[in-house]
């Protein structure tokens, strides 16, 4: 079942006092035949968004993580239509929102407006394009917009006060908000700044903002979510996909650690 739009998510869970949170994957590690069981034990362990990571060989805003996983699952065959034909098997029987995270690159070879109308067909709510700045995403989101695929944008500590408003003004469902300067990876602490920086970020939206990258203890998602509308969980996460991956107990190991947070 595919959910219209990430707002609404947000609204539910402020209401109960609650943060989002998201979990994201890279789609082919393991395995792309896992990905099915992978995102029901998610949305079983009360993971309320899910980035399905689509594998690129150039990952250049991956941590060592994410580019090992990205190139695992490459190495065994996993493909952009592959992970398109994959989710819309399963997404019927979903009600988590899936967002689309891939790099400009391998969307353009196959095709703006064929990715953005695919996308929505197979149950994808939004997608975040890593590498595409707000400023040169006229074409995407002229088709992002015509099929209602919500476009997401990054902002991070060293963004202008020029680009917030224009992720404010372009982007939809929330502002990913970079926690620090860099690239993905679990860490042990938080950036003393990150206050500031969403507060910074607040006074230009009314958009929901969610905090990623370094993200990967309970401490930190408390933190987080005193602060902003959702954390986002993916080095650490995927980490223990691959660690637990020839474990016939990963979906026991996996699930303690998502309700955990």
């Amino acid at each position: 079942m595919r959910v219209e739009r990430l707002e609404p998510v947000f609204e539910q869970l402020k209401a109960r006092g609650e943060a989002a949170l998201i979990a994201y994957i890279t789609a082919g590690d393991p395995s792309l035949e896992r990905l099915s069981d992978i995102l029901r034990l998610l949305q079983d362990s009360g993971v309320d968004m899910v980035e399905v990571g689509f594998p690129f060989s150039d990952p250049l805003a991956d941590g060592p993580v994410i580019q090992a996983a990205m190139h695992r699952a490459l190495q065994g065959g996993t493909t952009l239509p592959r992970v398109l034909e994959t989710v819309a098997q399963l997404s019927p029987s979903l009600h988590t929102p899936l967002i689309a995270f891939t790099y400009y690159n391998p969307v353009q070879r196959y095709g703006l407006e064929r990715f953005a109308r695919d996308a929505v067909q197979v149950g994808f709510t939004a997608c975040l394009m890593t590498d595409l700045p707000p400023d040169e995403a006229d074409e995407w989101l002229h088709y992002a917009r015509q099929y209602a695929l919500q476009p997401i944008f990054l902002l991070t500590p060293t963004s202008t006060t020029e680009r917030i408003r224009l992720v404010a003004e372009r982007g939809q469902g929330f502002i990913y908000c970079v926690s620090r300067t860099g690239v993905t990876g679990a860490r042990d602490q938080l950036p003393p700044d990150l206050p500031a920086l969403v507060a910074r970020i607040r006074e230009h939206t009314s958009l929901p903002i969610a905090v990623g990258f370094g993200v990967s203890k309970p401490d930190h998602v408390r933190q987080i979510a005193q602060i902003a509308d959702g954390a986002v969980v993916g080095s650490q996460l995927v980490r223990y996909l691959h660690e637990f991956a020839d474990s016939p107990h990963w979906q026991t190991a996996i699930g303690e650690y998502l309700r955990g947070l």
